[in-house]
């Protein structure tokens, strides 16, 4: 088939790439002119997928990304991985609408639209189907298929892929479903189909609320346990040994990437809206979470200040800007609020992380790391730094070169051993 993949991010290369690879004649289709000539000569800036898996897809002609809506014309299977922010507490729709429109010109009777992106219950037949209709003149349900299949990619997950994760398929018709089921059951190992689309909608914001909500708790116990003098780390290795009743969370400087910090207040926002009431516990997981990287900040002042020094004038070094380990991803990433709360108090701030790139990973001239020097975490960085802060443990870092040279460790990922390391 002749499929199109809109948006070439973290979602949707790894789902082009797959498509191509079982066959499928994929267009990769990307607003952004900078990636789509990246992807064109093979140069990936998605870590899970390598160039050597990439460049032979380019060059076999089953894979060419674009940023020419014209190209689009003609497709049989037509899949939506566009970001879905949030504006001021609201989700912003705007990237979906926009992909719709594209596609509903270039829509043809028999073809498929499937909305990936995570989003609200009630988006997909509710905006998207209408949306479709009205650009194309065609039917939804009738004169073209219409689905919904929440994203599953973990960036950076060696054991889990796209390929052997469970994906969860759904259809506004049978027939839709049907369909729907079948392009992904060529592309993974086992497909889930739910009754409706606002079931698969709310199976996405089911899975990141419990994430979300179960990191809240671990972090304010992390909080409180220090306060206590308890070492909430210890706590959690012999619970984790409950073979029952207990799945392991972990402390951190805060949440980043979409699914935490965003996809929950989806949920929030869609009850507030529909039925007038508060999710509470989303509202709490956010108050938590958000603030986790002022705690980070604080504990820091406080370690600065047992070391007879004020965090104004102080040189501190972050390792990681990622939001987690391994990846580029720095999509709402806690490190962006540590640095900018060091920089208000007049600390000198320096940055060193192998994955994230100025420009790729950080598009614009000014962003979260203004004024943030990035530096290469080499022995005299370390040495020369009165703090380093630990927030994104990526395993290519030197762990003994760090403990060997720095002064005073702030571990907000319980990595480091030492005297001079304080554990979050």
């Amino acid at each position: 088939m002749r499929v199109v993949i809109a948006g070439q991010g973290y979602v949707g290369l790894p789902l082009a790439v797959r498509a191509a690879e079982v066959g499928h004649q994929v267009i990769g289709y990307e607003i952004d002119q900078l990636r789509v000539e990246r992807l064109a000569r093979g140069d990936s800036y998605v870590e899970d997928i390598p160039a050597d898996r990439l460049r032979p897809l380019l060059a076999a002609g089953r894979y060419r990304p674009t940023a020419d809506p014209a190209e689009l014309a003609g497709f049989d299977f037509a899949v939506i991985t566009v970001p879905t922010p949030l504006r001021d507490g609201v989700p912003d729709l705007s990237y979906i609408e926009a992909a719709g429109e594209v596609l509903a010109a270039r829509l043809s009777p028999g073809a498929t639209v499937v909305l990936e992106s995570t989003t609200y219950p009630g988006t997909t037949e509710e905006l998207l189907a209408p949306l479709l209709e009205k650009g194309s003149g065609l039917a939804a349900g009738l004169d073209f298929h219409l689905g919904y299949s929440p994203e599953r990619i973990d960036p950076g997950n060696p054991r889990w892929r796209l390929e052997n994760t469970p994906k969860v398929v759904s259809g506004i018709t049978a027939e839709s479903l049907r369909v729907v089921d079948d392009f992904y059951g060529r592309l993974v190992e086992r497909t889930v189909p739910v009754s409706s689309c606002k079931e698969a909608e709310l199976t996405k914001l089911l899975e990141n609320t419990f994430r979300h909500v179960n990191i809240a708790l671990v972090n304010e116990l992390a909080m409180f346990a220090h306060d206590l003098g308890i070492d909430i780390w210890e706590a959690i290795d012999a619970a984790a040994t409950k073979p029952f009743g207990f799945l392991r969370f972990d402390p951190g400087p805060g949440v980043g990437g979409h699914c935490l910090p965003i996809d929950p207040s989806f949920l929030s926002w869609r009850v507030e809206r529909a039925l007038g009431r508060s999710f509470r516990f989303v509202e709490l997981a956010n108050d938590v979470n958000s603030h986790m990287p002022d705690y980070v900040v604080r504990r820091l002042t406080e370690g600065l200040n047992q070391r007879h020094r004020p965090v104004n004038g102080s040189r501190i070094l972050l390792l990681g800007l990622a939001y987690k380990k391994n990846t580029g991803d720095a999509r709402e990433t806690p490190a962006a609020r540590v640095a900018e709360l060091l920089t208000r108090m007049g600390a000198e701030v320096r940055a060193a992380d192998p994955h994230v790139l100025s420009g790729i990973h950080l598009p614009g001239q000014r962003g979260p790391f203004t004024g943030v020097q990035r530096v290469a975490p080499t022995p005299e960085e370390l040495a020369a730094a009165d703090a380093v802060v630990l927030l994104a443990d990526h395993d290519d870092f030197d762990y003994p070169q760090i403990t060997e040279h720095a002064r005073y460790l702030l571990d907000c990922r319980r990595r480091l051993a030492g005297a001079a390391v304080e554990v979050l």
